[in-house]
């Protein structure tokens, strides 16, 4: 993996890779979140070729940097969001009266569901985390919006588990597919269990975030040498074709006009209270047709 950490004691190395199983290395791009004078974040899912690990239909990555973030109220369909922050802190505020500050080691995980919407914002301060968006499955993606806070999390042995289960650890945290996120703690050599019916993806927190080793099915375990703190993602490789535009999940170029006209419009997403200012307006539409696509481009 790359690095750019001028401390040469700060290396991390990928995950190991094994005979007959290559470690697929994903490079992310960047983003400037909220516009060009914002706070820059690095993307690395949906990529060039590979869309999604599981139902992880979404990975960004940013800091440490000073910044401000400042995101205005938009909405959001068909998925869940997941804040997970290494430094800083974060204050979510959503159109069903959640506000809640996610700080490090904790996990804010909002359901979109049918529809919401939500802001977020931090004063200048270090900020160093990743977001994440899981896609809901076709029977659960019009479940009613919900937002969940969980404080604490299931950990032994340098493995923390976000969501899902890894390693005999369950996390508290709703879920819709079976899937994993955890964040480990490596110190030299650490060993993982993995479920050979996932593909997964493994991300250093620590150092170069900008790329993320694939770890396709069939492995069931996974090796890692170094010293810092890794982001392993994974699950059952989604079956469904998706629509991602903007902030949406849905299954058709025609779903995803519905529901720009209904932010645009309407009152289907509800209302962040609290928030100072504007809520973000949608972008134009493509001049060309939205397609379902895959895991795969």
């Amino acid at each position: 993996m790359s690095n750019v950490d001028p401390n040469p004691q700060e290396l991390r190395c990928a995950a190991e890779a094994e005979p007959g199983r290559p470690v697929e290395r994903l490079s992310g791009h960047q983003v400037a979140l909220g516009g060009p004078r914002a706070m820059n974040v690095t993307r690395i899912l949906p990529g060039r070729g590979r869309r999604m690990i599981g139902a992880w239909c979404f990975l960004d990555t940013y800091g440490p940097e000073v910044a401000t973030m400042r995101v205005p109220p938009h909405p959001h369909t068909g998925l869940q969001t997941v804040t997970w922050l290494v430094e800083g802190e974060v204050l979510h505020r959503d159109s069903v009266g959640s506000l809640r500050t996610v700080r490090p080691g904790r996990l804010n995980l909002m359901t979109a569901g049918r529809g919401i919407s939500h802001s977020e914002e931090s004063p200048r301060t270090t900020l160093h985390g990743v977001q994440l968006w899981v896609a809901l499955p076709e029977e659960h993606r019009h479940v009613a919006p919900h937002f969940e806070h969980h404080a604490e999390l299931p950990e032994r042995d340098g493995i923390r588990v976000i969501m899902g289960s890894l390693a005999g650890l369950r996390s508290p945290a709703t879920t819709y597919t079976p899937l994993v996120c955890a964040e480990l703690t490596v110190d030299g050599e650490l060993e993982v269990p993995l479920d050979p019916g996932f593909e997964h993806g493994v991300l250093w927190l620590s150092g170069d975030m900008t790329t993320l080793d694939y770890l396709g099915p069939g492995r069931d375990r996974v090796r890692l040498d170094g010293h810092g703190r890794v982001l392993l993602i994974g699950g059952e490789p989604f079956a469904e074709e998706l629509v991602m535009w903007w902030n949406f999940v849905g299954r058709s170029h025609e779903e995803i006009l519905a529901f720009r006209k209904e932010w645009s419009e309407g009152s289907g997403f509800g209302e962040v209270a609290g928030f100072d200012g504007d809520p973000l307006p949608a972008p134009p539409m493509p001049t060309i047709r939205l397609k379902p696509r895959g895991r795969v481009r």
